[in-house]
């Protein structure tokens, strides 16, 4: 037996070894089977957190079409209104001009209610201007106080022929 026993001491020491190993071993399967079990719990968070986020997504997006929907509706509705209000102003500029018909058309062309207000007083000054400069040229033209009223011409001293062509000639 003294032969066996230095490879009986060996067969331990490595046995002891292959133990040691063993149970470090076993230690890193333990501590690996921590980390995985670990990392499935982390892993179903994350699935978890990626339902709810692809839930909130869904939501977000229903939402924008939603308001994508409103946007265009309320597009649609400025157009009409902007429409209606045109057609408001020109009926508003018709009806200025139609209560004063002095002032001509081509003078009034705004297309908005401030435009057809403004270019309308403009227009009735140059009209009140106007009015004013031909009443003064008129009043330059009358006869001084005290002068003979006018009268036709004399026409006696005239033939027929010669009255009939004075006549058609005032026409």
């Amino acid at each position: 037996m003294g032969r066996n026993d230095p490879e009986v001491a060996s067969l331990r020491e490595q046995l002891a070894e292959l133990q040691a190993e063993l149970e470090g071993l076993q230690a890193q399967a333990a501590d690996a089977e921590a980390r995985a079990a670990h990392h499935r719990q982390e892993a179903a968070r994350a699935q978890e957190r990626l339902r709810e986020v692809e839930g909130a997504l869904a939501e977000t997006q229903a939402l924008l079409a939603q308001r994508e929907g409103e946007l265009a509706a309320a597009r649609s509705e400025v157009e009409a209104l902007r429409a209606r209000l045109r057609e408001a102003a020109q009926r508003y500029r018709e009806a200025r001009l139609a209560a004063s018909p002095e002032v001509p058309q081509e003078l009034v062309s705004g297309e908005t209610l401030e435009e057809i207000d403004r270019q309308f007083e403009q227009a009735q000054r140059i009209v009140s201007s106007l009015r004013q400069r031909l009443e003064e040229e008129a009043q330059a033209r009358r006869f001084p106080v005290g002068s003979p009223p006018r009268r036709p011409p004399d026409l006696s001293g005239l033939s027929s022929l010669e009255k009939i062509r004075q006549g058609l000639q005032h026409r």
